[in-house]
């Protein structure tokens, strides 16, 4: 009997373990999961790239007007902003009824950079095909040059027919390699100064005689005069990038914003309305810029020509031997805001390292390694280290030698007098004696 109540006691106490554990892992993996209502999202730190948050972020979707993030590199690496492209009949008659375009004329006459502006800004279909020709020749050349430029950022799962997004089944992208274009974009002061902006006004040209073509952005986290109103998705430190929407595509988003030294990257695809019909792709990447400035931070480890250490090298002449070890570039990382963890370095100095070794010379290099992204730089030698060679220390070795030489000759003892040995040799003849007296 008591043997039963003991078995029986064993398993209440373990069931009781058992769910106070999967009580405890459920309330943790509801109080940090990001939850998003789009079918493909992606979260990156735009100065690393590192992953921080993605859903079916490889599936191959259709990008819209998201595509003109792909056109503006191409843009900008092959034109001056002063340059003038003239419009085509086909630029401005091959953009289908209800897509989006800048009222350009035939025959018009415009800069890159005003092109650029209505291309990001109001997402002008027909400015993409203008930008197109101009660098290209023809849209399908500059789809090519398209492709190839997104295989040279590492896109795994892209394919552009045309640099506007207008609907083709053979033209789609992924929200993993849209964000590797847009922080590359990042990268180009022009390209952040555009998307940023929400207003632009086309200025009168030879074939538009007024300055009535006034465009706002499409991105609705960058509208703050939307601000009042009850479905306002202004976000305050939103600075770009670019909003996409066809009717196979649905709605997307690549966004991007900055605070508190951090910047983000955010991309949706294919959204629709929340359940109580709120703009998805606005609400989920205001929900994942939040995650990312709640959860991570720059934490700064090093500073710039700080003295990390100092080494011994031996073939140095003693006056420089020692060697002021600098961290060449201040490191800052990402990292998780509530990790306590101390950070420990890994530091390569430069194989063999010997004199002679100038000041401010590369040594080797000093790196930290934070969920699999590595932020390193170079280890710089902070004073001159001088060799010192074989003929110096022979010098110096003979210079001792004859100094001990002359101490040597000055305490030998001294003697008064020289001492005469004389020895007698007996002639084998009888001769008399002859005396030799040595010294």
């Amino acid at each position: 009997m008591k043997k039963i109540i003991y078995t029986t006691l064993i398993i209440i106490l373990i069931s009781i373990i058992q769910l106070s554990v999967f009580n405890i892992t459920s309330f943790a993996s509801e109080s940090t999961e990001l939850e998003t209502y789009s079918p493909a999202c992606i979260l990156i730190e735009s100065s690393t790239g590192k992953i921080i948050y993605e859903k079916n972020a490889y599936e191959k979707l259709y990008p819209a007007s998201t595509t003109k993030i792909m056109t503006a590199i191409l843009t900008l690496e092959n034109c001056e902003l002063t340059d003038v492209a003239t419009a085509s009949y086909n630029s401005v008659y091959s953009i289908p009824a209800g897509y989006t375009n800048a009222n350009i004329q035939v025959g018009e006459e415009l800069t890159i950079d005003q092109l650029l502006h209505v291309l990001l800004i109001p997402s002008a279909n027909d400015a993409a095909v203008v930008l197109a020709e101009h660098i290209a020749g023809s849209v399908d050349n500059f789809a090519n040059m398209m492709n190839e430029k997104a295989k040279e950022l590492g896109c795994l799962n892209t394919h552009f027919v045309n640099p506007n997004g207008i609907h083709n089944e053979e033209h789609f992208s992924t929200a993993y390699d849209l964000s590797l274009m847009a922080r590359y974009a990042m990268q180009n002061s022009i390209f952040r100064n555009i998307v940023s902006s929400t207003h632009y006004t086309l200025p009168a040209t030879n074939k538009y005689s007024k300055a009535d073509r006034v465009f706002n952005t499409t991105n609705e986290l960058l509208r703050e005069d939307n601000r009042d109103r009850v479905d306002n998705y202004y976000y305050p430190y939103a600075n770009g990038i670019k909003t996409g929407y066809t009717d196979p595509a649905k709605n997307c988003l690549v966004s991007s914003a900055k605070r508190d030294g951090l910047e983000f990257i955010a991309v949706v695809l294919g959204a629709e309305r929340t359940p109580n019909g709120l703009n998805a792709r606005a609400i989920d990447s205001k929900n994942m810029f939040e995650y990312a400035f709640n959860t991570y931070t720059i934490k700064k480890i090093n500073d710039e020509n700080a003295i990390l250490k100092q080494i011994e090298i031996p073939n140095a002449t003693k006056d420089t031997k020692s060697l002021n070890v600098i961290v060449k570039d201040s490191i800052s990382v990402i990292d998780k805001k509530d990790n306590p963890n101390e950070l420990t370095p890994n530091i390569e100095f430069t194989p063999n390292l010997k004199a002679p070794i100038s000041k401010g010379s590369i040594i080797g290099k000093i790196s930290y390694t934070i969920e699999d992204i590595t932020y390193s730089t170079d280890l710089i030698a902070g004073n001159d280290v001088i060799e010192l060679k074989f003929l110096e220390n022979f010098v110096k070795i003979l210079i001792a030698l004859f100094i001990l030489f002359l101490i040597y000759k000055i305490i030998r003892p001294s003697k008064s007098k020289r001492k005469n040995i004389t020895l007698n040799i007996q002639n084998i003849k009888g001769n008399p004696k002859e005396t030799i007296t040595l010294i």
